[in-house]
């Protein structure tokens, strides 16, 4: 039958920036998904406790007054994410999500920063798994296409709608029926058991992070460094 047949957990965060290190959640979706159905969602709309910048704001639309009227203090809105996602990693379900380095260490960086349990704590020291990245499994399985490779981008190469971009439930359950569509087109990849395939997506983003590094030295920036740590990289240590 194959793991894209079966429950995928769809996860997206909305943030106030690009740098996982720094930046804070604004809006996050939990979105259960059995061969592309939704069966269930959680949503949160967190108060970052800093500005959301205006082009920020402009992607996911979350204004500044909205996020402090009606959004829940951040360290709830990490606390409860993060308990969500190791329930589901405690059974075996695959969590899925797009450039899951992104919004991961997003979340281990927040968990971090209010003094929270990490991701591992809470898995008894187990690494965050199974984990699904469509992002990272299409590079690796249709690497010499050429264009773009945002979530739009490579939704619109393999058939998956996409109600709202940028919206997180819309994002999440993008990437658990991206995830489907792959797995559905390259037979190799839904071949695999979910173990597996976290494991071979580890090897997958870090060799196109040497890669990648090694093109831009050679177009001039010899300082260039890429991580290639996939899908968690633990954050430094940071107070509020």
């Amino acid at each position: 039958m194959g793991w894209h047949r079966e429950l995928l957990i769809g996860f997206d965060l909305e943030t106030t920036g690009t740098d996982p290190s720094e930046a804070r959640i604004v809006t996050g979706a939990v979105i259960e998904v059995r061969a592309g159905q939704t069966l269930g969602r959680r949503e949160w709309l967190a108060d970052p406790g800093v500005e959301i910048p205006a082009d920020a704001v402009a992607v996911h639309g979350i204004s500044n007054e909205r996020a402090a009227a009606e959004g829940r203090p951040a360290d709830r809105v990490a606390d409860a994410i993060a308990d969500v996602l190791a329930g589901y990693w405690k059974t075996g379900v695959p969590v899925v999500a797009y450039n899951a380095a992104f919004d991961l260490s997003l979340l281990s960086a927040e968990l971090r920063r209010h003094g929270l349990p990490s991701l591992r704590e809470r898995l008894g020291g187990h690494d965050p798994a199974p984990v699904i990245d469509p992002y990272t499994i299409d590079r690796w399985a249709d690497r010499y296409r050429r264009g773009k490779r945002n979530l739009e981008a490579v939704c619109a190469e393999y058939g998956v709608r996409l109600d709202s971009a940028h919206d997180a439930s819309a994002d999440a359950l993008a990437a658990a029926r991206l995830a489907c569509a792959i797995a559905d087109r390259h037979p190799k990849i839904a071949a695999l058991g979910p173990a597996e395939l976290h494991r071979r997506q580890i090897e997958w983003y870090a060799e196109w992070a040497a890669d990648f590094q090694s093109f831009l030295r050679r177009k001039g920036e010899s300082d260039a460094v890429i991580d290639g740590t996939w899908p968690v990289r633990e954050p430094a240590d940071e107070t509020v």
